[in-house]
C-alpha cells in the first residue's frame, strides 16, 4: 500500500469523508466565483460601451483612393498626435480595436504600422483590378443578438455589415481523385449534428458525444481570459491547487490531444477525419492539437458563418475613423525599431525609421500588437531582452507554422464558374497526422509536388457587393501549410524580385495546388485564369511581420494552453508601461489609463 493509500484507509471514512471533501471543495469554488463575478464586473473604470453608438448607415465608399485616404495615412512627424495617452504598435484587429476602446473612453491614441496599409491580416490588395483579402475569410456568433456582433457594431459605431456564408459553409473533402468522398459541414445548433448522422449511420452516438464535449469545452473558456486579469497571486492558487479544473472543463480538456478524444469515440475514419478538418483555422495537426482550442473552433461557427460586406478592408476603415475622432492617428509606413526606456526601465516611448533618420515618440503608455517575439527579441534593448522574466515567457512559446497563399484572379461571374459562399476544406487522405508529417518532412522541391491539404475559398462569392465593383470577375484564395525552412535562403532578396531560383519554386506549389482546385471545381479551367501569384512564409515575414512566416502567430499545441503559461504570459509585461495584445488577454486597469476588456472577444479567428 502507497503512503497515501494508507493515510486515506485510515482517516478518510468510505462515502462520508469523500462527500466532505468534495462539500468543501465546492464551498470554495463557490467563494471563488463570487470573487470573480465581483472582480470583473464590480466597475473599475471607464466603460467604453455605455453609450450605444451605432449610427444610420452610410453610403457605402467603392473607390478606393478615398478608402486609401483612412487606410494609407503614411508616417510624417507632423501628423503625430500631441500630448498621447498611448502608442499601439501594429495595426491588425487586436491593435485597432484596443485602440477603438481607449479611443471611446476618450484616451488619445497613436496606432503605428509598418506595411503601407492598415488592418494586418484584415488589409486587402489589388493586382491586375483583383482585389484579395489575405486573412479573413469566415467569422462565427454574428446573429444580431450575440454579444461578438453588439461588440463590433459598437466599434464601427454600426457601419460594419455582415453577409452570411451559405449552409453548408464548409465542405470537407477526403481522398485521391479517383475516390473522393465528400461531407458537408452545416451550421445550425441540432443540423450540425443531424447532417453528420445523415453521412454517417450507426455512429450517432459518436456525434452526439462529440458535441457534447465540444460544448462543454467551449463554454469553459471564459476561464482562459479570467486567469489573465485576476490578480496574479489568486491565479496561481487557483492552478497549483487544482481547482482550475473543478472551475472549468475547458481546462480539464485542454491537456488531451484531438487525436485521442475522436479516437475513443469512433473508429471510422472519416467520421474522425470530419470531426478534425476545421483544425487548420489555428494550424496544429490533431495529435499535437489540445481538443479545448478545437472546441472553440466547431462551437464558434455553431451559429454560422459570415462575411465582411465589402471585404475585409472595411473592418480597418471603420474602426480607424473612431481613433482620429478622440484626437489619435493610424499611420502607415511607420516601423517601429525600437521601444524606448527611461532610467528607470520603464517604457516611455517608440522610435520610427523615417528613411535612414530615427523619430521618437513618447507616451506614457505602449501597447505591441506586434506579436510577443518581436516585441521581447527585436525591440527591446539587449539588456532587458535577458531578463529572466523575459526569458521565462519566451522558452514557454514557440512559433506557429507557416503558410502559403495562392491568390487567382479569374474571368467569369460566379454562376459561370461554379462557386458559392462557402468554404472547402480539400484532403488526400483521412489520416491528416500522418498525412501532414510525411509533407512537412519532404525537402522543397518534393513538397511542392505533393501538397496534400488545401483550403479554398471564393471571397468574390461571399460579398454581394462584389458584382458592383468588379463585374464578370471573381476571386479565389487558396492556402496550405509551408515550412519557413523552404524559402529561408530568399528571406533578404527583394521582395518583388527574389530571383529566378525562387519564382519557380513558388510556381511548382502553383501547378500541383492548381490540379486539385480544377479537379474539385471543373468550371474552372486555365483559359478562365487572368491572374495568379503565390504568398510565401516569407511573404508573411515582410507583410505582416511574422518572424518565421507563421500565419496564426505563436505555436497553438497543447502546451499554450497549460494553465502556468497562461498566468505568465499576460497583458502587463514584467516591464513598466509595456503591454502586449495578442495573447489572448486583456490589457487590465492596473494602469489607470486602460480599460480592462477581455482581448480574446477582439480577436477574429484569422481563418
Amino acid at each position: 500500500m502507497e503512503p497515501n493509500e494508507e493515510v486515506n484507509a485510515v482517516t478518510v471514512p468510505s462515502g462520508l469523508g469523500r462527500g466532505a471533501i468534495m462539500i468543501a471543495v465546492s464551498i470554495i469554488c463557490a467563494a471563488i466565483v463570487i470573487f470573480l463575478l465581483h472582480y470583473v464586473f464590480g466597475g473599475r473604470g471607464p466603460d467604453p460601451f455605455e453609450k450605444d453608438t451605432r449610427e444610420p448607415l452610410k453610403k457605402r465608399v467603392y473607390d478606393k483612393k478615398e478608402k486609401n485616404k483612412v487606410l494609407k495615412q503614411g508616417f510624417v512627424a507632423n501628423r503625430v498626435p500631441e500630448n498621447l495617452d498611448a502608442i499601439v504598435i501594429g495595426s491588425g484587429v487586436g491593435g485597432l480595436g484596443l485602440a477603438v476602446l481607449l479611443a471611446k473612453v476618450g484616451k488619445r491614441v497613436l496606432v503605428l504600422e509598418q506595411h503601407s496599409r492598415a488592418g494586418g491580416c484584415c488589409h486587402t490588395f489589388t493586382e491586375k483590378g483583383f482585389e484579395f483579402d489575405v486573412g479573413i475569410h469566415y467569422i462565427g456568433e454574428l446573429l444580431d443578438h450575440k454579444p461578438f456582433r453588439c461588440m463590433l457594431d459598437q466599434m464601427t459605431n454600426g457601419q460594419l455589415e455582415w453577409e452570411p456564408l451559405e449552409n453548408p459553409f464548409d465542405h470537407v473533402v477526403l481522398g485521391p481523385p479517383e475516390n473522393r468522398r465528400r461531407y458537408p459541414i452545416y451550421s445550425g445548433r441540432t443540423r450540425f449534428t443531424d447532417e453528420l448522422k445523415k453521412c454517417f449511420p450507426g455512429e450517432e452516438k459518436a456525434i452526439d458525444e462529440f458535441m457534447k464535449l465540444a460544448k462543454k469545452t467551449g463554454n469553459g473558456v471564459w476561464f482562459l481570459a479570467l486567469l489573465k486579469i485576476l490578480p496574479l497571486p489568486l491565479a496561481k492558487f487557483l492552478v497549483h491547487t487544482g481547482l482550475l479544473r473543478h472551475l472549468s472543463f475547458f481546462f480539464k480538456m485542454a491537456p488531451r490531444s484531438l487525436t485521442d478524444v475522436v479516437n475513443e469515440l469512433t473508429e471510422n475514419k472519416d467520421l474522425r477525419a470530419v470531426f478534425s478538418y476545421i483544425f487548420g483555422t489555428y494550424g496544429k495537426i490533431p495529435k499535437d492539437a489540445s481538443f479545448a482550442m478545437h472546441s472553440l473552433l466547431v462551437t464558434h461557427y455553431l451559429n454560422g458563418a459570415w462575411y465582411p460586406k465589402g471585404g475585409a478592408s472595411e473592418i480597418a476603415y471603420h474602426m480607424i475613423p473612431i481613433i482620429e475622432k478622440a484626437g489619435g492617428a493610424v499611420l502607415v509606413r511607420a516601423p517601429v525599431n525600437r521601444i524606448l526606456f527611461n532610467d528607470a526601465k520603464e517604457a516611455c516611448g517608440v522610435s520610427v525609421m523615417k528613411g535612414q533618420e530615427e523619430v521618437h515618440i513618447h507616451a506614457p503608455l505602449i501597447i505591441s500588437d506586434a506579436g510577443i517575439f518581436n516585441t521581447y527579441q527585436k525591440l527591446i534593448p539587449k539588456d532587458l531582452q535577458t531578463m529572466p522574466a523575459i526569458q521565462k515567457q519566451l522558452s514557454m512559446l514557440k512559433h506557429g507554422e507557416g503558410g502559403l497563399s495562392v491568390f487567382m484572379g479569374l474571368n467569369g461571374t460566379k454562376e459561370e464558374l461554379g462557386l458559392k459562399a462557402d468554404n472547402y476544406w480539400i484532403f488526400a487522405e483521412n489520416n491528416f497526422d500522418e498525412l501532414v508529417m510525411n509533407y512537412m518532412k519532404k525537402d522543397r522541391e518534393e513538397a511542392a509536388k505533393n501538397v496534400p491539404l488545401l483550403f479554398v475559398a471564393s471571397p468574390s462569392a461571399k460579398d454581394p457587393t462584389w458584382e458592383a465593383r468588379s463585374p464578370g470577375k471573381s476571386t479565389l484564395s487558396l492556402v496550405t501549410f509551408a515550412k519557413y525552412e523552404w524559402f529561408e535562403e530568399w528571406k533578404d532578396g527583394k521582395v518583388t524580385n527574389r530571383g529566378r531560383d525562387y519564382t519557380e519554386l513558388k510556381q511548382a506549389f502553383i501547378d500541383t495546388i492548381l490540379e486539385v482546385v480544377m479537379d474539385v471545381f471543373p468550371k474552372i479551367t486555365r483559359d478562365k485564369i487572368e491572374y495568379i501569384d503565390a504568398g510565401t512564409p516569407i511573404t508573411n515575414t515582410h507583410y505582416i511581420g511574422a518572424p518565421k512566416g507563421e500565419i496564426y502567430g505563436a505555436d497553438h499545441s497543447i502546451s499554450r494552453f497549460d494553465p502556468e503559461l497562461n498566468i505568465t504570459v499576460r497583458a502587463q509585461t514584467p516591464l513598466k508601461n509595456l503591454y502586449l495584445t495578442g495573447v489572448c488577454e486583456s490589457v487590465c486597469l492596473e494602469h489607470p489609463n486602460i480599460q480592462s476588456v477581455c482581448c480574446d472577444l477582439l480577436c477574429m479567428y484569422n481563418t
